[in-house]
């Protein structure tokens, strides 16, 4: 950084105020501490309120299990339905950028599924759940609009460990992020890394619709294996899926080009045992040390772009979780952390086509570090976090997008109830997914989020 000479004293050739006699640098490094000093205090009140709350909560049992155990029909091992629910919420304030007060709390309704799913004889299981899409969007000018629909709609045919096959509706497999969905993440707000095809889509259309909240219709084959040559667990979904449809006037993919998706995971210390190929951010200690290196990949011919500046798309992703628990029953360490590089390689003039599916092209990053506390305070333990954010668009003009994240989850029965307390400070809030180098940049702001989710 540069300061401003006396020129005065520069002609006089005398010795040039250093930055800690300079009377307008004192002043403004004063404004910078002060209102760091009232963003901290904020963030104190924040947490101190919520950590209160949770001591002064009465010890009482809370598990969901005992009501999800009723909610299953079973005549044997091999032929059951179960039913579940989940919800999810989030308060909200925003820091206003003059003022420095924070706007009236407003509160989003995140998710809210129910989940069915069952199995009808040794080989043969399905899978439907429901979801409330953009919960939010319910005035006449919102787009997308509020939609109660099918979320997943899978026949799984599991006929061992070593290959599997499932279709219908379904996540394609790509990010642990992904695939870990809202209800099994560390963090409340977890998706701030640029999507893929099916999440970045808002519908199934064939005006460039690839998908919806990361599902698409195919196909997956998973399996898993134990290769001995290195101590551990390999496993493996790769995909087909339609991807990203488009019509003879609309869109980048007139002639229906598939996407094909896929992802490799080594577990080098315990195996991560989830339904499928589904994966978790954390297990809370419950699966002991967890040390998972996963890549994974989604390609689609002319999958980005417009009909008059079209591209292929093509994404890699690499994710790590490691997570101990501590010796002497020191409480349980957890690290997550996801590279991303996407090339689309459309002409900057797609973006003000009226048909572009503008992926991002680009590289992001995000790292979350948890440690959850072993004693438990009033129905459950208080876990810690930091997390940060980069995303490097090479169109846009704003090249760099940050943002950092700290806050404090209440784990009281797993990922079953939670309630998660927060403050992010950054830029991608206001900048968004408009990754334009004709997109005017947005500025930093502070928010302090509460949410909490519970499941059946």
């Amino acid at each position: 950084m540069k300061i401003a000479r006396n020129q005065k004293g520069l002609e006089n050739n005398a010795i040039p105020l250093s930055p800690s006699r300079n009377p307008f640098y004192d002043e403004y490094n004063k404004e910078v501490i002060k209102k760091l000093q009232q963003k901290l205090i904020k963030v104190i009140i924040f947490m101190s309120f919520f950590v209160l709350c949770a001591i002064n909560v009465s010890a009482m049992d809370v598990s969901m299990k005992p009501i999800s155990d009723k909610l299953i029909l079973k005549t044997d091992d091999t032929k059951w339905i179960r039913i579940g629910a989940g919800y999810r919420g989030t308060v909200a304030w925003t820091e206003n950028i003059g003022t420095g007060n924070l706007s009236e709390g407003r509160y989003s309704n995140d998710n809210a599924r129910i989940y069915l799913n069952g199995q009808f004889g040794p080989y043969l299981k399905f899978e439907v759940n429901t979801e409330c899409f953009w919960c939010n969007n319910t005035k006449s000018g919102d787009n997308p609009r509020m939609s109660y629909n099918i979320l997943d709609a899978i026949v799984k045919f599991e006929y061992n460990r070593y290959l599997n096959v499932w279709g219908g509706r379904m996540l394609a497999p790509t990010e642990r992020g992904e695939l870990s969905g809202p209800f099994f993440q560390s963090t409340h707000d977890p998706f701030r890394t640029p999507f893929f095809s099916q999440d970045f889509s808002t519908s199934f259309s064939h005006n460039n619709g690839a998908g919806r909240y990361g599902r698409d219709d195919g196909a997956t084959f998973w399996g898993s294996a134990e290769p001995k040559i290195v101590p551990g667990t390999f496993g493996y979904a790769m995909g087909i899926f339609q991807g990203l449809r488009s019509t003879n006037t609309f869109g980048p993919n007139p002639n229906d080009n598939v996407l094909m998706a896929a992802r490799f995971t080594y577990n080098f210390l315990n195996p991560e045992k989830n339904p499928g190929y589904y994966t978790a951010q954390t297990y809370y200690g419950k699966a002991g040390d967890i040390l998972a290196l996963a890549f994974g990949m989604s390609y689609q011919k002319n999958g980005a772009g417009s009909s008059a500046h079209r591209s292929d798309f093509l994404g890699f992703t690499g994710d790590l979780l490691f997570e101990k628990v501590l010796p002497n029953n020191m409480g349980v360490a957890t690290v997550n952390s996801e590279y991303k590089q996407f090339y689309a390689n459309y002409d900057v003039a797609a973006f003000n086509d009226r048909d572009c599916f503008c992926m991002f092209d680009g590289k992001s990053w995000t790292v979350t570090g948890l440690y959850m506390f072993p004693m438990k305070v009033g129905i459950g333990n208080f876990q810690p976090y930091g997390r940060y954010t980069s995303i490097q668009p090479n169109s846009s003009n704003d090249r760099n997008r940050e943002e950092i994240e700290a806050g404090l989850n209440y784990i009281i029965d797993g990922f079953n109830a939670r309630i998660s307390a927060y403050y992010q400070h950054g830029d991608l809030i206001t900048r968004g997914l408009n990754y334009s180098p004709f997109a005017v940049g947005g500025p930093a702001l502070d928010v302090y989020k509460l949410s909490f989710q519970l499941q059946i």
